[in-house]
């Protein structure tokens, strides 16, 4: 296996990161804010899930009050 300098790697490096396509800023913030929107969903999802798993235990074994 070739030996690679470092000058040679941060090289290489530049020329990768040169082929990257990076995302405007408008495109950063609607997924940002697509992502937020999800996690409160899938939060209101959830607690929705476990108040009638809760419910459901307490009408099955009369536990809680």
């Amino acid at each position: 296996m070739a030996k690679t300098t470092p000058a040679l790697f941060f090289k290489q490096v530049r020329q990768e990161v040169a082929k990257v396509t990076w995302p405007t800023r408008r495109e950063t913030t609607i997924l940002t804010t697509m992502v937020f929107v999800m996690v409160v969903v899938a939060a209101l999802f959830f607690l929705v899930v476990d108040q009638i798993f809760a419910w459901s235990v307490k009408l099955l074994f009369g536990l809680g009050g």
